[in-house]
C-alpha cells in the first residue's frame, strides 16, 4: 500500500486508488492511514465524523462506511495472488480498526525519517548533509496536508500537528543554508514566508540575518520595526530578546558592514535552536 497525505489524499493498493469520492468515507479512510498499521479507536473515528454530537446509529454507520472501503480494496486487490484479502487490509480489532499497509510507503514516515537525518546532521554540525536531507523532506508536501479532505476535530488536530513538524523543518533548513552562506538565495523564499507568517519570529530573524549579510543593512532593520508592529498590535506582545538582541548587533555593525562582517550579528542568533518563540498563521 501506497499512502499520500501530505497534499492531496491519495492511498492505493496493489497500484490502484482505493480513494473515496463521498466525504464520510474518505475522512475515515484518511485518519486510518495517517495511523497506518496501528488501531485507530472506534470513538476517534466517530468524533472525527460527528464532533461531541454523534447520532444513535454512529457505530452503524460507522460500519457501512468501513464496508465501502473494503470493496474499494477488493477491487484494487482483484487479479493479486489472493493472499490479501480486503478483511487483512482493513482490519477489525477491539476497539478500532487498523489499515496494514503491508511494508508499503507512507509520505509520513518518509518525511519523518528524512527530517529526523536532517536534525541529527545538524546537532553533528554536518550543515550540508542537513540541508539536504531537510530539502529532500520537504518536497515531499505538495500542499497543506489533507487539502482535499473534509476534516472533523481529529484531522483537524492532526493537520496542524503537521503544518507544525513542517514548519520546524522548513526552519532548519533555512538556518542549514545561511551557516553554508547561502543567504543571497534565501532572499526570495523569506520574503514571502515572514508575509505567510507575520509573527514568527525566527523567520523573521533569519530574513533579518540573510539581508544584513547581503548588504541590506535597513531593510533588515525595517523587517525588525514592522515584526514589532504586528506584535504589539495582534498579540500585544515586544519581540523576544533574541530578536532584540539581533537588531541591535545590526544597528551596531554599521551601514558599511558586508557580508564578511557579520560576526556580531551571527552570534546575537545563537543559541536561538530553530525554534519560532511565537507563531500565528497569517
Amino acid at each position: 500500500m501506497d499512502i499520500d497525505v501530505l497534499g492531496a489524499l491519495a492511498v492505493r493498493e496493489n497500484g490502484i486508488s482505493i480513494t473515496p469520492t463521498a466525504p464520510k468515507p474518505r475522512q475515515v479512510l484518511a485518519l486510518l492511514a495517517l495511523h497506518a498499521d496501528q488501531v485507530v479507536p472506534v470513538s476517534a473515528l466517530i468524533e472525527e465524523l460527528w464532533g461531541t454530537m454523534p447520532p444513535r446509529s454512529a457505530r452503524t454507520t460507522l460500519q457501512t462506511y468501513v464496508l465501502q472501503l473494503r470493496a474499494l480494496i477488493a477491487t484494487a486487490l482483484e487479479g493479486t495472488d489472493g493472499e490479501r484479502t480486503a478483511k487483512d487490509v482493513l482490519v477489525t480489532l477491539p476497539g478500532g480498526y487498523l489499515l496494514n499497509s503491508g511494508g508499503g510507503t507512507s509520505d509520513v514516515r518518509e518525511f519523518d525519517r528524512l527530517a529526523g537525518l536532517g536534525y541529527r546532521a545538524m546537532d553533528a554540525g554536518d550543515f550540508p548533509v542537513a540541508a539536504q536531507r531537510l530539502r529532500e523532506a520537504l518536497a515531499l508536501w505538495s500542499g497543506p496536508a489533507f487539502a482535499d479532505v473534509q476534516g472533523g476535530v481529529q484531522l483537524d488536530m492532526e493537520t496542524r500537528r503537521l503544518e507544525e513538524t513542517r514548519l520546524c523543518a522548513l526552519d532548519q533548513r533555512i538556518e542549514a543554508d545561511l551557516k553554508l552562506g547561502r543567504h543571497r538565495e534565501l532572499l526570495a523564499e523569506l520574503t514571502v514566508l515572514v508575509s505567510r507568517y507575520r509573527t514568527h519570529e525566527n523567520l523573521h530573524g533569519q530574513f533579518m540575518l540573510a539581508l544584513h549579510r547581503s548588504g541590506r543593512r535597513g531593510e533588515a532593520l525595517d523587517v525588525y520595526q514592522r515584526l514589532r508592529a504586528t506584535l504589539v498590535r495582534d498579540l500585544g506582545l515586544e519581540p523576544s530578546t533574541t530578536l532584540r538582541r539581533l537588531q541591535r548587533s545590526i544597528l551596531m555593525a554599521g551601514p558599511e558592514s558586508g557580508v564578511g562582517k557579520t560576526a556580531p550579528v551571527a552570534a546575537a542568533v545563537a543559541g536561538a535552536g530553530g525554534r519560532a518563540d511565537r507563531l500565528v498563521r497569517a
